[in-house]
């Protein structure tokens, strides 16, 4: 036993000596205990500086290249991800704040208050340096995950910055918590009182975690779909999904942010029900004179044989018309007795063939030239089907390519545009 207590006692000593060996070498030289004190603080703090600074350059030098020779073998790219996101050198600093935290009571025993600063700065910086390798491991994570055809296209920011803020908050507390001498779980039951504050400052961001999860689940919104969202002026391509906003690209090249919440809160248009299927629509109208519709003569027929779309049509539907005012002795002298063709059901029967028969439209679709109501612009006739080429730039092309034979037509049939 008193052989035990020697030994600790030698130990003491020789720390302490460690410790003053400066201070004893400066009172020996003839300088006060006070400066002494201070000088040996001072010297002992640049040793330690000069240690920390060293051992962090080395330990960051050997992780890097430990990594790098790691990621170069590897047939994942998650450790080049690691690397670009700085992953090894936030953890190379661990080791060098360690042995701050053991040498700082060293460095500072004859300045206690110092060393409790010191101490407390260390343990905060300690929080911080947790956060910053978290969040460079997150966002490892998301980069990777992206690189995922099944989930590149999912809101992985939002769930990154929930965990964030959360992690964040934690950190506040604990730094708080540190600075104050509180026990951690005195001053989280302390925050319950003020969390009324908390969830009125953080509205938007609890929101937005809501609607990101609604979005994702029910699948709403993907990165890459063309959305039209009238209220916030947005038309185009969703470029990123986070925790607050969306961030869509119009086709001007102009970006809209636009709330997360207001995508369960408010109404918008996903087009990709379009990109995902055969075609895209073409949902147009032409405008006929009303005064120009009329039935046809005989010799109105025959002019309108000579089109060669609507010839066997025409044979025919005058077969058809002619036996039926036949067998009913329908007087023809009137030519809106019986049955009849007018110029604008033979149009648009024409307009039907042709949509038909046109090579960029696709066939397996809808495919309809129908009669919209009257109005005080005219008769519209309508063309409803499908482009088989659904990018913006070529389905422009195909619509036009096929409104302008329709309006060209148009005189053909003894009509008039509006």
């Amino acid at each position: 036993m008193i052989q035990t207590e020697n030994i600790n006692n030698t130990t003491t000593e020789k720390a302490v000596t460690l410790k003053h060996w400066v201070f004893n070498k400066l009172t020996d030289y003839g300088l006060s205990e006070q400066a002494a004190e201070y000088l040996n603080m001072l010297i002992l703090l640049i040793g330690l500086l000069l240690i920390i600074f060293i051992v962090d350059i080395v330990i960051r030098k050997i992780l890097i290249g430990a990594f790098s020779q790691f990621a170069k073998r590897s047939k994942t790219n998650f450790d080049d991800l690691l690397i670009s996101n700085k992953v090894p050198r936030n953890i190379a600093h661990i080791i060098p704040l360690l042995i701050a935290l053991e040498f700082v009571p060293d460095v500072f025993a004859d300045f206690y208050n110092f060393e409790i600063i010191i101490e407390k700065g260390l343990k905060v910086f300690a929080i911080i340096l947790t956060l910053w390798i978290v969040r460079s491991v997150l966002h490892t994570i998301k980069d990777f995950l992206k690189t995922l055809p099944r989930l590149k296209d999912k809101p992985i920011d939002s769930y990154i910055q929930v965990f964030m803020i959360f992690a964040w908050l934690a950190g506040i507390m604990s730094a708080i918590a540190i600075i104050t001498d509180i026990p951690f779980l005195k001053f989280l039951t302390g925050m319950g009182a003020i969390s009324a504050v908390i969830i009125l400052v953080f509205k938007d961001t609890i929101l937005g975690f809501v609607a990101s999860i609604q979005v994702s689940i029910n699948d709403m919104v993907r990165i890459g779909d063309w959305i039209t969202f009238e209220k916030y002026g947005a038309d185009g391509d969703v470029i990123e999904i986070n925790l607050a906003t969306v961030k869509v690209q119009n086709f001007d090249k102009t970006i809209t942010t636009i709330p997360t919440y207001a995508l369960i809160s408010d109404s918008f248009k996903n087009w990709r029900g379009m990109t995902n299927s055969g075609g895209r629509r073409i949902k147009r109208a032409v405008n006929i004179k009303q005064d120009s519709i009329k039935c046809l003569t005989a010799s109105d027929i025959e002019k309108l044989k000579h089109i060669q779309l609507i010839k066997p049509y025409l044979e025919d539907k005058q077969k058809d018309v002619e036996a039926y005012n036949k067998n009913n002795n329908i007087n023809k002298e009137l030519l809106l007795n019986g049955r009849n063709l007018t110029n604008i059901g033979v149009f648009r029967k024409y307009i039907q063939t042709y949509i038909e028969n046109h090579s960029a439209i696709n066939k397996d679709m809808t495919i309809m030239v129908r009669q919209l109501a009257p109005t005080a612009q005219g008769l519209p006739i309508e063309i409803y089907a499908f482009s088989s080429d659904k990018r913006w730039v070529n389905y422009e092309y195909i619509m036009a390519d096929i409104f302008d034979h329709v309006l060209a037509a148009v005189p053909y049939f003894g009509l008039e545009i509006f």
